[in-house]
């Protein structure tokens, strides 16, 4: 399978919510990098999305492969969803938000995707305003407590 293709395989798995297929592709170094504290490894990115998927059911990521150069992929998304299920992010320190029913579509992102012997080693995403967390929490009127 050549880069562009495990790439988008990866975020089909993510986009369809199984992450048991979505792990396969995932190189033991996984990193997620961009509107995160601290890069995420494999195992807290696919639990992150699976929150996301839960919370979103009807999450649509928009996702496209912009180019591909070696084992390196370009790429742009927009994340866009209805909140009806709970958001749990206490992996983050914070608490469980309730549904509020509302839509949110988030700015468009890029970032680079590293393949790696057939599994993505690295995903950056480049800090985007209107895009991340904290976008899609302020679109959906969610106020949280000062940290």
């Amino acid at each position: 399978m050549d880069s562009k293709t495990t790439v988008q395989a990866l975020i089909d798995a993510v986009q369809k919510g199984d992450f048991q297929k979505a792990q396969s592709f995932l190189s033991n170094e996984f990193q997620f990098s961009g509107p995160v504290p601290v890069p995420l490894s494999g195992e807290a990115w696919l639990g992150m999305s699976a929150n996301l998927k839960a919370a979103f059911p009807d999450l649509n990521y928009q996702f496209k492969v912009e180019s591909v150069d070696g084992d390196t992929v370009n790429i742009s998304a927009q994340l866009k969803g209805t909140h009806t299920g709970n958001l749990d992010l206490t992996a983050m320190g914070m608490s469980v938000i309730p549904p509020t029913n509302k839509s949110f579509a988030a700015a468009y992102e890029r970032g680079k995707v590293i393949v790696q012997d057939g599994k993505v080693k690295t995903w950056a995403t480049q800090a985007t305003e209107g895009a991340g967390l904290m976008a899609i929490l302020g679109q959906l009127g969610i106020k949280l407590p000062a940290m």
